[in-house]
């Protein structure tokens, strides 16, 4: 029943009966019980239908508790704030200190967290963390985050839990962006989706029937390991930011950063170059498309918003390659679609905590205010990353 007042709030007892096939006498000791425990209150009144009797509406205490979604990035660090109905109350985007070791770096994401948090941090139920890497399942351990090799430190993880005394859950950041795009972006009328987000490094969700697959060691959707090059040549170096321009450095051509790669100009050598990234991604795409049949594969990341006017050209390609082809999609949430994806799985475990079975949550939470204009309105984040004075490490 606690699934349904989530969905419809605000609603009368009479509506939450309806919806659920619950007897109204039933609903509405559930419901006195709620308003005790105080996660429910009682709102303003609406005439029913019924020859004019008045309802009392219900709605949830969003205040009660609050969620973190943390995207932790080699680059910028994404922070938001939610509340029980995932409304934002505030996001950061910082540049992130990657020059910092495992502890330290642990230190100041928890400073940065604790600070975003303020004076509710006492109510917040739930941490989400989406990191560069596989997140193994087992034992928690951080593998593959060739760009912010920190996170791999157990002493990272051990660090931040210390540091913030929540129970941090942990994600493969492009699994939490794709989350984040299916229930709030540009997939979210695809169950059957996937992402692909190109930037500092190359990261892949998939998600079959509305689940996005993890594995057990967290290598699922990991196409950047696939050595498709040269020599051997893994297709993460061919398609970020630091392989292309060190593709271009080995060719010759002067480019000052990736996005040059994708702009009209005359530069020698840059045909050969876009050339050769547009058969690394074809080929990403195509491993993509032959894993799960996606309805939508959504491209994310720095790079990808720079080819959002060839995209017609890739589904092209996949079609005569393939004789389908998924539709390919910018980021609905643009740099914000991992802490988003954070979001909803911070949110899903305080629901589960409140009683709602997981079968139920697929839809939930189903707030509108969770939109790229919704963040930039709550966006609170400094143009560089707050001086950070590491304490001692006592031995």
């Amino acid at each position: 029943m606690l699934a349904e007042v989530f969905r419809l709030a605000p609603a009368s007892r009479k509506q939450i009966a309806e919806a659920t096939g619950i007897s109204t006498a039933t609903v509405t000791r559930a419901v006195d019980s709620l308003i005790e425990e105080g996660l429910l209150l009682e709102g303003s009144e609406i005439v029913s239908e019924n020859r004019g009797r008045r309802a009392v509406l219900l709605d949830v205490v969003a205040g009660r508790s609050y969620v973190l979604g943390i995207d932790l990035g080699a680059s910028n660090t994404r922070i938001i704030v939610a509340d029980l109905l995932a409304n934002p109350i505030l996001a950061l985007d910082e540049p992130t200190p990657s020059d910092l070791n495992a502890p330290e770096l642990a230190e100041w994401l928890a400073t940065e967290v604790r600070s975003a948090a303020g004076s509710n941090w006492p109510l917040v139920g739930a941490v989400c963390l989406g990191l560069p890497g596989a997140v193994n399942r087992t034992n928690r351990s951080i593998s593959n985050a060739h760009h912010l090799t920190q996170v791999e430190d157990s002493r990272f993880l051990q660090r931040f839990q210390a540091a913030v005394q929540k129970v941090v859950m942990i994600d493969n950041d492009a699994n939490l962006a794709l989350l984040g795009e299916q229930r709030f972006g540009a997939a979210r009328t695809s169950p059957t989706a996937a992402i692909l987000t190109l930037g500092t490094g190359l990261g892949a969700g998939i998600a079959i029937e509305g689940k996005v697959l993890q594995g057990e060691r967290g290598l699922v959707g990991e196409f950047g390991q696939l050595p498709v090059g040269p020599l051997g040549t893994k297709l993460e170096h061919m398609l970020t930011g630091p392989g292309i321009l060190r593709r271009a450095a080995e060719a010759g051509v002067e480019l000052h950063s990736p996005a040059e790669l994708f702009a009209e100009n005359d530069k020698g050598g840059i045909e050969t170059l876009r050339a050769h990234f547009d058969h690394a991604l074809l080929i990403a795409l195509t491993a993509i498309t032959v894993s799960c049949e996606p309805n939508i594969i959504v491209l994310g990341g720095g790079i990808a918003k720079s080819l959002t006017s060839s995209l017609h050209r890739y589904e092209s390609a996949l079609e005569h390659n393939l004789r389908m082809s998924p539709r390919l999609l910018p980021a609905a949430l643009g740099d914000f679609s991992g802490a988003l994806g954070a979001v909803v799985a911070s949110l899903h475990a305080v629901y589960s905590d409140l009683g709602m079975q997981q079968e139920s949550l697929a839809d939930l939470p189903v707030s509108q205010t969770l939109t790229p204009e919704a963040i930039r309105r709550v966006q609170g984040g400094r143009s560089a990353p707050r001086p950070f004075q590491p304490e001692p490490i006592i031995r």
